[in-house]
């Protein structure tokens, strides 16, 4: 029986501790707890894959005058549509009623705005690309005729 004893778990924390609800666990980083030569490898996704690549993709965001246009537009949708909605709400409710009848109303114009202004600025963002791209074209076209207007084979000039 002594041995029973010896053998019970030390119920009581460490001296050093306090004794509180809380304490630390310790999770091993992700993939750390099995073993190395039991990985699975990942399949390919089916499907379609993607057309353009995250880096090619023009977005809203990374455009400059995009993301000032859509970010100024929300900050006017939602102002504009906190004061209008508690001037027109004070007279029929009590203060704190339009306070939040108008709070309710900014962040719905607020929203509403910006989903409108990033569906415009998407397509204003391809249009623009597309400008620059025939653009660009035109003037490779333009030095290419240049090039052959004074005598140059094109590419290669030699042999």
């Amino acid at each position: 029986m002594a041995s029973e004893v010896a053998a019970a778990p030390q119920l009581d924390p460490p001296e050093d501790e306090q004794a509180t609800a809380v304490h630390k666990v310790v999770v091993p980083p992700a993939g750390k707890d099995k073993p190395e030569g039991k990985t699975k490898a990942k399949k390919p996704r089916k499907g379609p894959a993607k057309e353009p690549s995250a880096e090619e993709a023009p977005t809203v965001a990374a455009h400059p005058r995009a993301a000032r246009a859509v970010a100024r537009a929300k900050g006017w949708a939602g102002l504009v549509g906190f004061l209008a909605a508690g001037y027109l709400s004070m007279p029929t409710s009590t203060l704190a009623g339009a306070g939040l009848r108008a709070l309710i109303a900014g962040i719905a114009c607020y929203v509403a705005v910006w989903g409108g202004a990033v569906f415009v600025w998407r397509r204003l963002v391809v249009l623009e690309v597309k400008a620059r791209e025939q653009e660009l074209l035109e003037q490779a076209r333009r030095a290419a005729e240049e090039r052959l207007a004074s005598g140059g084979t094109g590419a290669r000039d030699g042999p």
